[in-house]
């Protein structure tokens, strides 16, 4: 049995509720005490820690937990006990067991929400943490919230090198990194563990050709240029590629401008973050190369003196994405159709797609790029808690359905 088995959702719900909301506190002093430990791990300035765990912990409400764990088992009752279900016997979504959640390098606070939803499941879990201690301060705070929280929910400092050494022993397992790393993450764990891996992956954009005005133009870059800076572009919801029809209201070169202004403008509310060596020498190589295909008539560049951004239009085509921070593809297409061969040509996996103007044929490319999200620039970084981030149900796989047909 596990230590939440006998606890009512609904005081477990509340419980979480509390918790995040004093961690939404800028001044929570748990919370003052890791920014620094945070930047330090990230890289990431100030602004951006801060908009993420205000991201993050304003996300969690009682309400938004309710209604999602209700409307993906149906009820919050499922998980009390046995409950009516119209033409199939009542069931019961019991515990799965013990979950372990292994985190990201990158990430702020990435295993919190799984986390939570594997908490009001009432599993016990325990978590694979990243040095910063995010996780296990906010499991202290869910202590005091209540009694039964300190044996149901764990963290463990993990430095990358030790992942799923001990798994087998796991009812569910949960796994952010790279797909290599999943691999082994997966080998490690029982056969008859459910296993939830969420890899590497990218985010897109594509505005079609009446999305675009001279009126519009400056909040739209604006917002795209806040998908592209936010956590330096690492994360799979971060900006990478933007696709802008031809013949529209605006010229492309003129988007790229644009958002090469907004990316400036960007900055000064979110700083650019610690780089190494070899990320800036990437960023210079891939700036220097735009530059001269620009000056041999192919495309164009749009940086600063310090390449602490790149906006590249219409690179080659066989040109993958660079993947690097604050660095944009900006492409320009025909249809959506084009969008959809170049991801296709890179097999880049696609985790978002943001979208202006509500087309059809758009809505067809995102789902055939087997995109998780569709939404608005602006957004991809901030995706709802009820959203099912890499297309998984958010507590389905924490339970285990028990029928009863007497």
């Amino acid at each position: 049995m596990t230590s939440l088995a006998r606890t009512p959702v609904r005081r477990i719900i509340a419980a979480v509720a509390d918790a995040a909301a004093r961690w939404s506190d800028a001044d929570f002093p748990p919370r003052v005490r890791l920014l620094d430990r945070i930047m330090e791990r990230t890289g990431y300035t100030l602004p951006v820690v801060e908009y993420a765990l205000d991201s993050l912990f304003f996300s969690i409400d009682r309400t938004a937990l309710e209604d999602t764990i209700a409307d993906e088992l149906g009820s919050l009752a499922a998980l009390d006990g046995f409950t009516p279900r119209t033409g199939r016997p009542d069931a019961h979504a019991r515990a799965a067991g013990r979950v372990c959640i292994v985190s990201s390098r990158t990430t702020i606070g990435v295993a919190i929400v799984p986390a939570i939803f594997a908490l009001c499941a009432k599993c016990d879990v325990v978590v694979k943490d990243r040095e910063d201690g995010l996780v296990r301060a906010f499991f202290l705070t869910l202590a005091q919230e209540l009694d039964a929280f300190p044996n149901a929910a764990r963290a463990q400092a993990w430095d990358g090198e030790s992942e799923g050494t001990d798994l087998a022993e796991f009812d569910a397992v949960v796994a952010f990194g790279s797909d290599d790393t999943l691999v082994r993450i997966r080998q490690r764990t029982s056969a008859n563990a459910a296993f939830v891996g969420y890899g590497a992956k990218a985010s897109v954009g594509y505005a079609g050709r009446d999305a675009l005005t001279a009126e519009n133009l400056r909040s739209f870059t604006d917002a795209a240029a806040r998908d592209l800076v936010l956590y330096e572009t690492e994360g799979c919801m971060s900006l990478h590629v933007l696709f802008i029809e031809r013949d529209g209201n605006v010229k492309p070169q003129e988007v790229a401008r644009a958002i090469a202004s907004a990316v400036e403008r960007a900055a000064v509310e979110f700083p650019p973050g610690l780089r190494d060596a070899a990320a800036g020498a990437r960023i210079l190589s891939a700036r220097n190369l735009a530059a001269f295909r620009s000056a041999a008539g192919s495309g164009a560049v749009f940086s600063d003196k310090t390449a602490s951004y790149i906006a590249v239009l219409d690179p080659p085509f066989d040109e993958p994405p660079a993947l690097l921070p604050r660095t944009l593809a900006v492409r320009t297409v025909d249809s959506p159709a084009d969008a959809l061969d170049y991801v296709r040509a890179h097999a880049l996996p696609v985790e978002a797609v943001a979208i202006a103007g509500t087309r059809d044929d758009i809505v067809n490319m995102a789902l055939d790029m087997q995109a998780n999200r569709m939404t608005s620039f602006g957004a991809l970084q901030r995706p709802p808690l009820a959203g099912g981030h890499g297309g998984h149900p958010r507590i389905g796989n924490f339970v285990r359905w028990v029928t009863r047909e007497v």
